[in-house]
């Protein structure tokens, strides 16, 4: 099994200046949008399709990177990088919750509130704003999030779930799986992959990055790239 993690695009808290005011579900910005823009063609026309023999002897990837399933996490600036890479592969991006970042989603209302969860994209604007989506029964109209934000306790203990059920359910497999995620889940999911790595080492994600890992079914894990940007030039890389 092959599991590609791809960092959402820029949000809007991404580009915020210092001070400014935190958005609890930011959507892209314009320089995210041509950041998913970018993944989404590089997606379906580079680097890891089938190999085809030239007759002069050349070896050339041919069919994009034809993922089997995938996943966004249900946050905004996710499922907008998640849509047009869906719609280039051909394919119906399925909004899985437990890759949300970690927090959830929540804002620091201050005067004595303090930190406050938000509800989050309800199932109906999901449906109505993003109809190719494949949504699952736990997002429902009263949203998916709607409690306190996490702690890292808790974020830790998601990406070790979300690990488990990559090796239960694909690992052996010859599946392409790719989660449209987030920079601090992303580097927690690693974390629970290869367990044991000290909280000093942090695997850094660009937006839109893309990292490959493979998995051969009997618990061996191979890194084959981290956070590759090939697809952006250099005023797109965030």
């Amino acid at each position: 099994m092959e599991l590609y993690i791809i960092r959402h695009g820029q949000s809007a808290n991404n580009a915020m200046a210092e001070g400014g005011r935190r958005v609890c579900d930011p959507p892209l910005t314009a320089i995210g949008e041509a950041q998913a823009d970018r993944l989404a063609c590089y997606l379906a026309t580079a680097g890891e399709g089938v190999e085809v023999i030239h007759a002069a002897g050349m070896q050339q990837n041919c069919a994009g990177f034809g993922f089997d399933r995938l996943f966004s996490s249900p946050m905004l600036r996710a499922i907008q990088t998640a849509a047009p890479v869906g719609k280039a592969l051909g394919s119906r991006p399925e909004i899985w919750i437990d890759i949300h970042e970690e927090g959830g989603i929540w804002l620091d209302e201050g005067g004595g509130r303090g930190e406050v969860g938000y509800p989050g994209l309800t199932r109906s604007e999901i449906e109505g704003r993003f109809p190719e989506f494949v949504v699952p029964e736990a997002v429902t109209d009263e949203g998916w999030w709607n409690r306190s934000p996490e702690v890292k306790s808790e974020w830790r203990a998601r990406a070790r779930r979300v690990a488990s059920v990559i090796h239960g359910q694909f690992a052996g497999t010859e599946e392409r799986i790719a989660l449209v995620c987030h920079g601090g889940f992303a580097n927690d999911l690693l974390h629970a992959v290869f367990a044991g790595m000290p909280d000093t080492v942090y695997f850094e994600s660009p937006n839109t990055a893309v990292s490959r890992l493979d998995f051969d079914g009997e618990g061996r894990v191979q890194m084959r790239y981290l956070a590759r940007v090939a697809h952006l030039t250099p005023e797109l890389t965030t």
